[in-house]
């Protein structure tokens, strides 16, 4: 018999310890126990079939609340070990925050792995975990002056990584160290990663549309952003869930080129901002660009470009315009700055502008 009454929605203490979530995420899967919430949510409620809701920014900045069922974050799990070969016993490590569907995927892969999870969040890796997950941001740091780091990278079986794209030169200088990188692709509407090493897994489909717009179904699929069914609406077309980044497949494998709202139209011209810092990372090895969005009055918006070492302004505008063309030459420079990241390993493109506007007072 289907349970059709509501469902309590508890909103994770912050508190608690990582057993004590991983017991009430238990419960939440096996329906045991409420519904867990992996951040602020404005519901005390959902709907029986629902097990976790994971809020999140979405593309657009507006706060949603992803709704997923146990099934669909357990066929993620599966799927994900069916694709490493994982086997009961085999440990993970928990490298990032739980209140985003990576970290919550890493406490759902141990429990079905009926394994000891290796919280190192706040901790330096002790002992070693046959998988993990980090965000580029993390792997960088570990090839760059974080040893222990670095170690317990190299011993793992496999090291999933996702959450934003992971640059060229980084996933060389990571095989090159002898760690065993997945690159992963996936939203929290898709209970996380559904693409890994550029390939689907079991059970999930891909399509890209005629502007290039990557469309995902499978098991995996979340049901519904809480309290906001119209939003949902709009991003699914039947099982399908329409992201809002855009790609292509080239012999049988999805690459991702960006987002849709990547972009930015500058003296009428499209620019896609992480094209230019794909670009400029494999031609320029040894340092990291990010690219932002400035008002400009000639413009309409203008490219900044951003880096962690020094600028060569006219050896990369000569460099973009050859390879891009003129509309992709930036107009603004910032040289030797800490690049801003989400927490997930995202480009922080408003705290970027916010940093050259302070220091161009």
């Amino acid at each position: 018999m289907v349970k059709t009454s509501p469902r309590e929605l508890l909103q994770l203490p912050g508190q608690w310890s990582i057993a004590q979530v991983q017991g009430a995420l238990t419960a939440a899967l096996d329906g045991s126990g409420p519904a867990l919430a992996f951040g602020p949510t404005a519901q005390r409620s959902v709907s029986a079939n629902i097990a976790v809701v994971i809020p999140t920014s979405g593309s657009t900045g507006n706060a949603k609340e992803v709704a997923l069922t146990a099934d669909a974050i357990l066929a993620s799990a599966r799927a994900a070990h069916k694709y490493l070969g994982a086997e009961q016993g085999d440990r993970w490590s928990l490298l990032l925050p739980i209140n985003h569907i990576a970290g919550v995927n890493v406490l759902v892969r141990s429990l079905e792995l009926g394994s000891e999870l290796l919280d190192y969040r706040s901790s330096a890796p002790i002992e070693s975990a046959e998988f993990t997950s980090v965000v580029p941001t993390q792997l960088f740091r570990a090839l760059n002056g974080d040893d222990q780091l670095l170690a317990h990278l190299t011993r793992a079986r496999a090291v999933l990584v996702g959450g934003a794209a992971t640059p060229v030169p980084l996933m060389a200088a990571a095989i090159s160290r002898n760690i065993n990188i997945v690159t992963t692709y996936g939203m929290s509407e898709m209970s996380g990663g559904c693409i890994y090493n550029n390939e689907p897994l079991e059970g999930v489909d891909a399509r890209v549309d005629q502007h290039g717009v990557i469309a995902l179904r499978g098991a995996m699929r979340a049901s519904t952003y809480l309290g906001n069914e119209s939003a949902w609406s709009k991003a699914t077309d039947g099982d399908w869930f329409v992201t809002s980044d855009i790609g292509e497949f080239r012999d049988g494998k999805l690459f991702v080129h960006g987002r849709v709202d990547d972009q930015i139209i500058s003296g009428g011209e499209k620019i896609s901002l992480s094209l230019i810092e794909r670009e400029l990372s494999a031609k320029y090895q040894n340092q990291s660009f990010m690219t932002f969005p400035l008002p400009s009055l000639e413009w309409g918006t203008a490219l900044g470009l951003a880096s962690d070492g020094e600028l060569d302004r006219d050896a990369i505008k000569g460099y973009l315009r050859e390879k891009l063309g003129a509309h992709a030459v930036p107009k603004e420079f910032l040289a030797n700055t800490s690049l801003p990241f989400t927490s997930i390993g995202k480009p922080d493109r408003p705290r970027l502008k916010a940093i050259f506007e302070r220091q161009s007072q």
